[in-house]
């Protein structure tokens, strides 16, 4: 029997846009552009979309919530995240954290039961909706560079507060679902022990470039637990398609040797054999079975195109065997379908 997220991620919700790039991480765009953006991803037939408070410091719920309202909510799958309340005031950090946002808010972190239904509540305000389908708690995994005294007090706040708070929520039906979105594995094997999450948002942990402790370790676990995955970041924040960067963070323009090295040796075997690696590499993410849907940046109509349509493309079964043949991939990875 299909588990809670496989009945939620149905096959038109399989494919969804995230929201950092809407929410100016990297580059500055005005509301007019996400607009357009947002309305030629719609006709392109994406209807999941994946947003958080964080992102833009608000910025991208705001612009979501703005072209989401007025279509029909039975229509689209909504995410967003919980752990981060933002209150506007003149002495605010989002130039520190999120230059290019223009955001007058500043961040109160509170993973508390009280804190994560006050998230709830003010993000359907900013999107002008009634309802989330997943809600997931946001970056309690070390890599996250804000907190004051580390992730693990946070996380056990979320244990205590979040965690249960979501559960209720879900039974009452003010949610679908809920999991942790997270960029690193510990966490999703931690919450699965001490919660009962449905579904967790893995990003950047499982792509063409990263993926070993995934296929080795962090896949096998959420088979035992019947829970499902959202695959993110699986282009490493656009690394994988040529961006000069490297996942997340203020350091990401340091990108470690051994992933361009790795991406020259895959552009080589792509070439040989006509694969476009931006293909290749959603393709691949796509195909194991803990995986219910990607989540994919983009900043325009063209780059979201470009990734819907590379569902649907056919790559020759001996690209694949090649990538493993060199170890460029994990020898247990799980592979696209062969093509028909």
């Amino acid at each position: 029997m299909p588990n809670r997220a496989q009945q939620i991620y149905k096959p038109e919700f399989r494919f969804g846009l995230g929201g950092v790039s809407l929410g100016n991480e990297f580059n500055k765009h005005t509301d007019k552009e996400a607009e357009g953006t947002l309305e030629a991803v719609w006709e392109v037939g994406v209807r999941y979309f994946d947003v958080a408070p964080w992102y833009g410091f608000s910025l991208a719920e705001r612009r979501f919530g703005h072209f989401l309202h007025n279509k029909k909510r039975e229509d689209y799958l909504l995410c967003s995240k919980v752990g981060k309340l933002f209150k506007a005031s003149k002495n605010n950090r989002h130039a520190e954290i999120y230059p290019l946002s223009d955001s007058p808010n500043d961040i109160v972190f509170d993973y508390t039961a009280d804190g994560v239904r006050r998230s709830i509540e003010d993000s359907l305000q900013r999107l002008g909706v009634d309802s989330l389908d997943v809600a997931f708690v946001h970056d309690i995994s070390p890599d996250f560079a804000y907190f004051p005294n580390g992730w693990e007090e946070q996380y056990e706040i979320a244990r205590k507060g979040a965690f249960p708070a979501l559960s209720k929520m879900r039974y009452e039906g003010i949610i679908r679902a809920w999991g942790i979105g997270v960029n690193t594995p510990q966490p999703i094997l931690k919450v699965m022990d001490d919660a009962d999450p449905d579904v967790c948002l893995c990003a950047q942990q499982y792509s063409l470039i990263d993926h070993a402790n995934a296929v080795n370790e962090l896949f096998s676990a959420v088979r035992k637990k019947n829970v499902s995955l959202v695959i993110g970041s699986l282009l490493n924040a656009g690394f994988i398609s040529g961006s000069p960067r490297y996942n997340y963070g203020k350091e990401n323009f340091q990108i470690p040797a051994a992933a361009i090295e790795k991406r020259e040796k895959l552009r080589m075997v792509a070439a040989r054999y006509g694969v476009d690696l931006r293909t290749a590499a959603l393709q691949f993410s796509a195909a194991p079975d803990v995986a219910v849907a990607l989540v994919v940046g983009a900043r325009s109509h063209q780059q979201i195109a470009e990734g819907y349509n590379s569902l649907q493309g056919k790559i020759p079964s001996e690209f694949w065997a090649e990538l493993k043949q060199q170890a460029l991939i994990e020898s247990d990875a799980s592979l696209p379908a062969a093509p028909v």
